[in-house]
């Protein structure tokens, strides 16, 4: 069986930590930040652990 390719752009977008979790950046950041309050935009800068499983498949893209 071929080895599986592994997509750049989840290289770009995903961080493995040294425990192995996967993490990205917070969804809603691109615009329309006027309605949102000062807290709310500061926690969006936060990075979000994903899931096990969903890790497991990112790490898989990564070819890690």
């Amino acid at each position: 069986m071929p080895k599986m390719k592994s997509k750049g752009a989840v290289k770009k977008r995903f961080v493995v930590t040294k425990k192995g979790r996967v993490k990205c950046s917070r969804p809603a950041r691109g615009h329309m930040h006027a309605s949102k309050n000062a807290a709310g935009k500061r926690r969006l800068r936060e990075r979000i652990v994903l899931p096990t499983t969903w890790g497991n498949m990112m790490r898989r893209m990564m070819g890690s």
